[in-house]
């Protein structure tokens, strides 16, 4: 048996920044923030990676992004995302969210 780390990185990262946002409500998160948490988790992270990785979310419909002029993008959870991260739903595929422990 073999494991994917690139799709280990892209899904992990996905649930991060799910959290990182849920964390920053109601307010959402720059990229910019967002990055630097990537980095303490991921080790390097690319803007291109995680504008890739925030796209898909919004593809998801768990996020809505805003992209400013200069390049900049700012995310900030929808309902669906929240209701993932507070463990309210099942969780869709392409994101590795953990197993709930507990109750």
């Amino acid at each position: 048996m073999t494991i994917d780390l690139q799709k280990s990185r892209r899904e992990g990262m996905r649930w991060y920044l799910l959290v990182a946002m849920h964390r920053g409500e109601p307010l959402g998160c720059s990229d910019h923030i967002l990055k630097t948490i990537m980095d303490d988790i991921y080790g390097k992270v690319t803007p291109s990676e995680l504008h890739q990785q925030l796209s898909y979310l919004e593809k998801k419909q768990t996020v809505t992004v805003t992209k400013s002029p200069d390049g900049h993008w700012h995310g900030r959870l929808t309902a669906v995302g929240i209701d993932i991260v507070d463990y309210t739903v099942d969780c869709p595929a392409g994101i590795a969210r953990p197993a709930k422990y507990w109750e």
